[in-house]
């Protein structure tokens, strides 16, 4: 890999803000312009980090030169337009989940990545995770846990937006771009398609808060996918409501024994159905792995993460859920 590479940061709210410490503390990738629609966003941010400098406007922050890549981090309805004002630049890009809200525009954008071999990802935190990788090796015929048959998904919150999000602006309560089932459904709705390949909805429903924009508050879903020429059941439920601030699990059961992945993947366990034991040496997936990660993508060089064609199989099946089917 060559020299440090430079990054422009468009977004700073949570997550910018997240990804602006991450690349404070790594040594392959530098953060060197940043712009929000925000000034005092943009203010606390040079205070806080005084070596970088505010662009005038996100367009503004994309011509500047010596940019190798930009970082989106906007609420998600500019997020194709940013991405190909990018492209324009021959920048790489990383972008944040989900893709858009506009299922035709990104569509023409990642039929445009695909033609012009852009270099572009998407954040999907997942997509280095070792719960993932055994996820993919483990299943199959002479697989140790056997072919896949079913999976099942189980999410719940305490509130939305949960606690550490009140600051991230009130689009992520709403139901047009906002709400749990896009912004976290849809990263396992990821891992789970890069397993199984392609999700078939089968019935969906959705509750909305009466008489307001506000988002969902239950989803419920049942889908398909096929791998090693067999039937894949599918099943996923988010709710707020409990009594924890977070809960999620992730079980992957085949004909063998079953994969359990809790804590966004970082508590795992492997049960063979004859009850043997499957130590797994666990591995702690930090945000070292997302840097050197997107500098591969920088560099045109193999990487795990999401491409813009998964994260547009994700919206698409994000979006059936929430619209709904009897």
């Amino acid at each position: 890999m060559s020299d440090v590479k430079n990054v422009g940061v468009i977004g700073l709210g949570v997550m910018g803000q997240r990804m602006l410490r991450l690349l404070h503390n790594q040594p392959v990738l530098r953060a060197t312009y940043v712009w929000d629609a925000n000034p005092s966003a943009v203010q606390s941010t040079l205070e806080a980090y005084p070596e970088l400098k505010a662009a005038a406007s996100a367009a503004d922050l994309i011509q500047q030169q010596g940019l190798h890549s930009l970082y989106i981090a906007t609420p998600p309805a500019a997020h194709i337009d940013l991405t190909n004002q990018a492209l324009d630049r021959g920048l790489a890009v990383l972008c944040e989940k989900p893709l858009s809200t506009d299922g035709a525009a990104a569509k023409a954008t990642v039929e445009r990545i695909a033609a012009s071999g852009a270099r572009t990802g998407v954040n999907f935190p997942l997509a280095t995770a070792q719960g993932l990788s055994l996820a993919e090796s483990l299943f199959g015929e002479n697989k140790p846990l056997g072919v896949l048959q079913n999976v099942s998904v189980d999410a719940a919150w305490l509130q939305w937006p949960r606690q550490w999000q009140q600051g991230a602006g009130a689009w992520l309560a709403e139901r047009h771009e906002g709400g749990f089932t896009r912004e976290v459904l849809s990263h396992f709705v990821f891992a789970i398609q890069r397993v199984v390949g392609p999700l078939t909805l089968l019935q969906s429903a959705a509750t909305y808060p009466e008489a307001s924009n506000l988002a969902e508050t239950d989803l419920s879903a049942r889908l398909t996918a096929t791998r090693d020429n067999a039937t894949v059941s599918v099943s996923i439920e988010g709710h707020v409501r409990g009594d924890i601030p977070c809960y999620n699990q992730v079980r992957l059961e085949g004909a063998n024994g079953t994969l359990v992945l809790g804590r966004w993947f970082s508590e795992v366990q492997v049960l063979p159905r004859d009850g043997s034991d499957f130590p797994v040496d666990k591995t702690d997936r930090d945000d070292l792995d997302l840097a050197s990660h997107w500098a591969a993508l920088v560099d045109g060089q193999p990487h795990t993460l999401s491409s813009y064609a998964e994260a547009l199989g994700v919206q698409q099946t994000i979006e059936a859920m929430l619209q709904g089917k009897k």
